[in-house]
């Protein structure tokens, strides 16, 4: 690929453009679905593509193509700088790059075991196994088990210096049990729900994650929230386990500190957000316990790497220090507005799109309490689990989220009681000023599906999160 860097390089020398850059991106993916005992799917894809962005007059260009051809790069660079001369005539405001180190290096996942060299047969095999445990559920009518494999190599070039090279594979999936009874419905899902938990590694992540050993809870589980009583509802404290903190995370604080989002770039589309610039190192987003992190270098997530998608180097910041609305989610273009330098959160799902600010792992800090503590000062009050559905509004105040299951709290408790179709709702920074507990030990977990601009952009993200306990939460049930 080194050519065809230096094509765009020399392309972009003979145009003079203010700036340049050129990512071509190659991708390998592997997708397995077993429904009911039965393979349902078995998908492989490949691709590959390069994308040149121009920065030139005040303006920004992009286009793209799979056509590796000398011709067809300076052809793709040329087109580039024309759509940037173009838009800098209607732009509000000239675009501006922050000031970045001309980075060089390469990046790679580390994979003990690479999941595109273990023969589909060993996977549907182990797909079996934990269907034969699912399938002994007495009230089950659906088991889904997902695998999804991806593998990315990455070459990056621009008028700066920049010469990156990556190489990152993320793994994962996950299985879920549907019971029916009486007319009710009610599902049952691990890692996590939604397709399960990803995270930057090979099959070793699934190893890791015990999936025949958890089979068993998840079937007695779903058969038992079939006979359980809805959710009541009411104030009560609430433990909040990992797998619904994520998604927490994800929409009240990802979110709503992406600093386009803020600036008003994707008011069109995604929404723009309550965190204001005249908030920032000022504005009580949480209590002073809370301590939120964008974090590229953390271990295993998916928002993990070792350079972003215009060259900027992996770096964490504070989102929220001590409760304070403290950083933004941003890129280089966007930092600029705010006078600091990007966090690195530049990213683009594939070859032909554009990078726009994306959550890299965004992660609730590790507190200094134990679950039990958690759970021994709650009078009255539930531990709930595992994301069902959720909703907020286009300003990421407003939410309710519901999980698959809750396990009621009494007298500093577990009672063994377990609740179905358990939601809670909130104002965002309410919310969160009413977390007055957080856990010891972190849980990391990867979403594949986060979407955002236009055109459209599904993005894998990482989170990373303790149990946490908040005070007197709106609760309730989505079914009678």
């Amino acid at each position: 690929m080194k050519e065809f860097l230096e094509y765009a390089l020399n392309a972009f020398e003979l145009l003079k453009v203010d700036y340049g850059e050129i990512r071509i991106v190659e991708k390998e993916e592997e997708s397995l679905l077993l429904k009911n005992g039965r393979l349902e799917a078995f998908v492989k894809s490949e691709d590959a593509g390069f994308g040149i962005r121009v920065f030139h007059n005040g303006g920004m260009g992009f286009a793209a193509s799979n056509d590796f051809s000398r011709d067809k790069i300076f052809e793709t660079v040329k087109k580039a700088k024309k759509l940037s001369e173009a838009s800098s005539k209607y732009a509000p405001f000239g675009y501006k790059l922050q000031k970045e180190g001309a980075h060089k290096g390469e990046y790679k996942s580390k994979v003990e075991k690479d999941p595109f060299k273990i023969s589909s047969e060993e996977k549907i095999k182990f797909m079996l196994e934990i269907d034969e445990v699912l399938k002994k559920a007495k009230y089950g009518v659906l088991r889904n088990i997902i695998l999804n494999f991806f593998k990315e190599r990455k070459h990056f070039a621009s008028t700066e210096g920049h010469l990156i090279f990556q190489e990152i594979y993320h793994s994962g999936g996950g299985y879920s049990l549907y019971t029916f009874k009486d007319g009710l419905l009610q599902v049952r899902s691990y890692p996590e729900s939604h397709g399960g938990n990803y995270l930057q590694g090979g099959f070793e992540v699934i190893d890791k994650e015990d999936w025949i050993k958890n089979a068993d809870k998840v079937k007695e589980e779903a058969d038992k929230l079939i006979e359980s009583k809805p959710a009541p509802a009411g104030e009560f404290d609430l433990v909040i386990m990992p797998g619904q903190m994520i998604l927490q995370i994800h929409e009240s604080v990802g979110h709503a500190t992406e600093l386009d989002r803020v600036l008003g770039y994707e008011a069109s589309y995604a929404g723009t957000s309550f965190a204001t610039i005249d908030k920032l190192d000022n504005f009580k987003y949480a209590s002073e316990i809370v301590n939120i992190t964008a974090d590229a270098t953390y271990p295993g997530g998916l928002g993990t790497f070792g350079f972003d998608d215009e060259g900027t180097k992996a770096k964490k910041i504070y989102l929220i220090k001590n409760g304070i609305l403290s950083g933004y989610l941003s890129s280089r273009d966007t930092a600029v507005h705010i006078n600091r330098e990007s966090s690195g959160a530049a990213r683009a799902s594939n070859w032909d799109r554009i990078p726009i600010v994306r959550m890299t792992n965004i992660n609730l800090e590790p507190g200094d309490r134990y679950l039990e503590e958690l759970i021994s000062d709650i009078k009255d009050g539930f531990l709930i689990d595992v994301n069902k559905s959720w909703s907020i509004d286009e300003k990421r105040l407003n939410f309710q989220f519901a999980c698959e299951i809750g396990y009621r709290i009494k007298d500093g408790k577990l009672t063994g009681e377990i609740v179905r179709d358990p939601l809670y709702y909130g104002i965002t920074p309410e919310f969160w000023n009413a977390c007055d507990g957080i856990g010891k030990e972190q849980k990391l977990y990867g979403l594949l599906n986060c979407g955002k601009g236009e055109p459209g952009q599904t993005m894998h993200v990482g989170h990373a999160s303790p149990p946490a306990r908040f005070r007197k939460i709106k609760f309730g049930s989505g079914s009678k």
